[in-house]
């Protein structure tokens, strides 16, 4: 069921958002040649245990995982692109690192993702990781009220493909609110002018990530990783935003 808010609950929401562009500001300062993803995965939870927050990850447990996730963060290097089990892994010079984020304040969720290279950067990352930033701008400025569900994937879509990128649509974008996934679901690609109707009201997580060489996966035997199935690294970014009629309001903005 697809759920519009109210103006106050949407200001209701402000506090997570913050919250989670805050944890995010912190794991990229943190992440560094030599840092464990298991010590990134514990600053996290200490500042969720600090705010009062609650994770939306740990326990949960959707059909296509194999078990309750365990941690509070996805923690994706490399040629893992999405859903990353944080495990016992020093993050060495070059990896690209992506880090997926949700969690609870006061009973509201907010979603978020940023991708970084860890100490020298190859060019072709970075340029990876600033498409992914670019489609999510161009999929946040599609969230207008009176535009439908297919002008936010078509633009997120034209910026991948203007960049030689193929585009995988197993996982995307999804509703926010109370629950960290709700409907809708928010392809990475669409038609304009198609799909669903945008009203005031209307919460959604926006997240393109891409691969360099792919668009098919594969499931690490942890049985929550996804890789690209060719070895290339893949980069992801994200941002919980609120559609109103004044236009779309970032609400995890930094």
């Amino acid at each position: 069921m697809i759920e519009l808010y109210n103006p106050a609950e949407i200001s209701a929401m402000r506090p997570a958002g913050a919250f989670v562009a805050s944890v995010l500001a912190a794991l990229r300062d943190a992440a560094a040649v030599g840092v464990n993803l298991l010590e990134l995965d514990a600053l996290a939870e200490s500042m969720i245990a600090e705010r009062g927050a609650t994770s939306c990850y740990v326990d949960y447990h959707p059909s296509f995982g194999a078990m309750p996730f365990g941690k509070v963060l996805c923690t994706s290097v490399n040629d893992a692109v999405l859903h990353g089990l944080p495990y016992d892994y020093a993050l060495a010079d070059g990896d690209l690192l992506s880090v997926d984020f949700a969690c609870s304040v006061d009973g509201w969720v907010a979603d978020a993702a940023t991708s970084v290279v860890v100490g020298s950067a190859d060019p072709v990352d970075l340029a990876l990781i600033s498409t992914t930033e670019h489609a999510l701008a161009a999929g946040i400025a599609a969230a207008q009220v009176g535009n439908k569900l297919g002008d936010i994937g078509s633009a997120i879509g034209e910026v991948a493909r203007a960049a030689g990128l193929s585009i995988n649509l197993q996982f995307g974008g999804h509703g926010v609110g109370r629950t960290m996934h709700g409907d809708p679901h928010v392809p990475n690609d669409g038609r304009p002018g198609r799909g669903l109707p945008l009203r005031a009201g209307l919460v959604i997580a926006i997240e393109p990530w891409f691969m360099h060489g792919t668009d098919q996966i594969f499931t690490d035997p942890d049985g929550w990783t996804l890789r690209s199935a060719d070895g290339s690294r893949g980069a992801h970014s994200e941002h919980t935003i609120a559609i109103t009629e004044d236009g779309p309001l970032v609400l995890t903005a930094p």
